[in-house]
């Protein structure tokens, strides 16, 4: 287990959790044991410290370096057999200090002074994948002419071969980059002496089984090699028992975790409020970072087009992010110069920036331990953080298990009306009077005061005063006619009434609009159906989603949401209804992307499916489109 110390973050993405995340069977630890803010110990540290081990004395000196004192569960059980030479397979959660129960064995069978590639280790991710070097790097400090090379996908291939070239003991990547440097002859294994699959169920999910089995069919019959897996399913079997000689197989048991760290709340949100809702979160949060979790790419996209449509600065990370444009991204995060992150769980892998204060879950996870993974990314350091997850009535049911993993309750709140928003912005405006009044130059507006007041005799200046600040914040008032606010405040109150169910399905009401089929048609936005008809040159194949296009739509062409009904969106375009669409904005639409391509707008010259008429439809390799 890591100390509190400057080097907490060489555990890999959501080993770095704090020593709050912790099972209640796990012995009280002594201060130099403690991990870091936000990690997770499902199994008891055993006794006695890491020189008990058979560590060889430049790692094990590089490790007290380090600060390690107290080895985890499976570090205790796993560096032994490592270190005597046996396969191994370990079943354990991430936050038990796997990198540690395989990269100090690796480094202890690698011999600096061959220039040759002896060790590799595949992760999932590539973000995993540079947290892993990184981790192996800080151990192997004290072994001079170690080198660790990262190679994965995403990244220019040319620096990874000169990496390479120059002569690497270690290599660490994802299975299909490797596989590439070995297709390309600037990898080559006939001395790899030790490997290792890091969290082999997440990489057989995503589909690398294959790359995988290649990867260790073009490794030496005689080598050793580890499998750290979270679960064992039977494909996880077939591998170890094929590839592995007699291992031994470790399991940490999988215990509920309790976060005292991070302060849990709820919020039931109707699916397609959640947008809306989240906006007014972010507005009144005193949070310095934010990091907002949802599960599919096209949310990623979609929920951080509509923020900044609505004047929140944020960005966005996913799998179709561009790897250097995503390490820009996390840097502006951790610099201050972004307040606000859209991601997906895969994306936001070896994420570790202590700035964040606030971790919404825009949509609940199916697992639970991956909830404890997401709000760990806040509490981070030793400091307190909150995570507030928008469920819709029909998912309530998956709090329960969230809080019998936690072990901590999770209370509900209510979104902030407009008239919070306003108050606290107003509030924030005037924690900034005494310093503006300080710098002076304050004739002109006093003179402006002076003569308002003249000229409105009885006028009581803290009403006055009232009036500015609302209008300095941005609240214009009631409006005469109902408005998405409105819409927004109506469904959160209704969906406070409804009673739980017992299920996760929930009806068309709480799942909002069904738009991830090929060829579905979303509801009216309005009624009446009025409105010019648009063609635009992207769809579902491009991972169009319509609050993506509402907000370019708003964002680009001075719309409101009111301007914008009914959206069609078919496998290579999109139909959209929009009323007071000037000419100068069509051509400016038409040149702004949406999903990576651009919009090409133009108005749509196809016959109008009459009101009513039905729907079209389709699946997998069927689409019925309107004649264009």
């Amino acid at each position: 287990m890591l100390p509190a110390s400057p080097h907490h973050d060489l555990l890999p993405d959501d080993e770095a959790r704090a020593a709050d995340v912790t099972g209640t069977d796990e012995a009280p630890a002594t201060p130099a044991a403690a991990g870091p803010a936000g990690s997770a110990a499902p199994s008891a540290p055993v006794a006695g410290g890491f020189d008990a081990l058979g560590l060889p004395p430049v790692l094990l000196d590089a490790v007290l370096d380090l600060g390690f004192v107290t080895p985890s569960a499976i570090q205790a059980q796993a560096l032994p057999a490592l270190l005597d030479g046996r396969d191994v397979v370990g079943v354990a959660q991430t936050g038990t200090g796997k990198t540690a129960a395989f990269g100090l064995p690796l480094l202890a069978a690698v011999d600096p002074e061959v220039g040759a590639v002896q060790a590799v280790v595949l992760t999932p991710t590539r973000e995993l994948a540079m947290q892993v070097a990184d981790a192996i790097s800080s151990f192997a400090s004290r072994l001079r002419g170690l080198s660790v090379v990262p190679v994965y996908g995403g990244a220019p291939f040319l620096p990874q071969k000169r990496a390479l070239e120059r002569g690497a003991q270690v290599v660490v990547g994802t299975p299909g980059r490797v596989l590439d440097h070995l297709d390309r002859g600037s990898l080559h294994l006939e001395d790899v002496r030790f490997l290792v699959l890091d969290e082999a169920d997440e990489m057989l999910r995503m589909g690398f089984a294959e790359d995988v089995e290649r990867v260790l069919s073009s490794a030496p019959v005689e080598r050793q090699v580890a499998l750290f897996s979270a679960t064992m399913p039977p494909a996880i079997r077939r591998v170890a028992n094929e590839h592995l000689r007699d291992p031994l197989e470790i399991t940490v048991a999988r215990q509920s975790s309790t976060v005292t760290a991070v302060r849990q709340t709820y919020a039931v949100v109707p699916h397609r409020h959640k947008t809306g809702a989240l906006a007014r979160v972010l507005q009144v949060t005193d949070a310095d970072a934010t990091i907002v979790f949802v599960r599919t790419r096209g949310a990623a996209e979609e929920v951080g087009t509509a923020l900044v449509a609505q004047g929140i600065p944020a960005a966005h990370i996913s799998g179709d992010v561009a790897q250097a444009d995503r390490e820009k991204i996390v840097e502006r995060l951790r610099s201050g110069a972004l307040d606000v992150l859209v991601a997906t769980d895969v994306a936001a892998r070896g994420l570790d920036v202590d700035r964040i204060g606030l971790v919404v879950n825009f949509d609940v996870p199916r697992e639970p331990e991956t909830y404890v993974h997401r709000i760990g990314r806040t509490g981070r350091a030793g400091r307190t953080g909150e995570a507030l997850s928008f469920v819709t009535p029909a998912e309530q049911s998956r709090l329960k298990q969230i809080e019998r993993t936690t072990r901590s309750p999770l209370h509900l709140v209510t979104i902030p009306s407009p008239a919070e928003v306003s108050g606290h912005r107003a509030a924030r405006l005037l924690e900034r009077v005494a310093d503006r009044r300080e710098r002076g130059r304050l004739e002109a507006a006093r003179t402006a005061v002076e003569t308002y007041l003249a000229a409105h005799p009885g006028t009581d200046p803290v009403e006055l005063l009232a009036v500015v600040t609302a209008l300095a914040v941005g609240d214009e008032g009631p409006s005469p006619r109902p408005t998405e606010g409105d819409d927004l405040d109506d469904a959160l109150s209704r969906a406070r009434l409804v009673p739980e169910r017992g299920g996760d399905r929930g009806d068309a009401r709480d799942r909002g609009p069904r738009d991830s089929r090929p060829g579905h048609r979303t509801e009216n936005r309005r009624s009446g159906g009025t409105g010019t008809r648009y063609r635009v040159a992207v769809g579902h194949k491009d991972g169009l989603q319509p609050g993506a296009l509402v907000g370019a739509l708003t964002g680009e062409g001075g719309l409101t949401g009111k301007d914008v009904g009914k959206i069609d969106i078919f496998a290579g375009f999109s139909l959209v209804d929009i009323d007071n669409l000037t000419p100068e904005a069509v051509d400016r639409l038409a040149r702004t992307r949406v999903a990576g391509r651009p919009l090409h707008l133009r108005p749509d010259t196809g016959p109008r499916a009459p009101q009513g008429a039905s729907r079209p439809t389709g699946g997998p390799g069927h689409h019925r489109r309107p004649r264009p």
